[in-house]
């Protein structure tokens, strides 16, 4: 069985993305990538620039910082989408003094209507000590409630630990059972 939709939570680094774009690839249908970085240094812009290059061209690639919930409305059915991630769109918005709680809704409501299967990246805050200041533990709490809206809502949600995958709710798919995760 094929989760509608899968959320990959993990800290920094931990190999989530990789895992999720393995499920990407594994599915062998036509892939979108919905990237939500923006580039405001030379580190930022390296980093981007590598993902690109990882990935591929055999990728439909939406840059929207903001209004996932528009794009994810414009993606026909049948094919895998990867929003990668969750952790930047919500620091986009909170830089942007945004309702975060209007854009949360927006995003979980087109989440449910998008009609092909959608793979998201998160990031795993709630693990370390509690930031020194209000912005960082602004940023925390909004983290951790975001990510746990969308694992109620997720069919499968997948952690990851030193590029090793462990289902958190449902299954984890037999592709990143078989495979190594390097």
């Amino acid at each position: 069985m094929t989760s509608k939709i899968t959320l990959v939570l993990g800290g920094a680094s931990s190999g989530k993305s990789n895992i999720a774009e393995q499920l990407c690839f594994f599915s062998d249908l036509p892939r979108s990538y919905i990237a939500t970085a923006q580039s405001f240094d030379a580190e930022m812009a390296t980093k981007i620039a590598q993902h690109k290059s990882d990935r591929g061209d055999e990728w439909t690639t939406f840059e929207e910082p903001f209004a996932v919930d528009e794009v994810l409305k414009t993606i026909p059915s049948g094919q895998i989408v990867l929003l990668d991630c969750a952790t930047l769109w919500l620091t986009n918005h909170l830089l942007a003094e945004a309702n975060i709680n209007l854009e949360t809704e927006k995003l979980l409501q087109a989440l449910s209507n998008c009609k092909s299967q959608v793979i998201l990246v998160s990031n795993e805050v709630g693990m370390g000590i509690v930031p020194e200041n209000a912005l960082a533990r602004k940023f925390r709490i909004a983290q951790g409630q975001l990510n746990r809206k969308l694992a109620k809502q997720a069919d499968t949600v997948i952690g990851v630990m030193a590029g090793l995958p462990f289902a958190l709710k449902g299954s984890l798919p037999a592709a990143l059972t078989e495979t190594s995760t390097s």
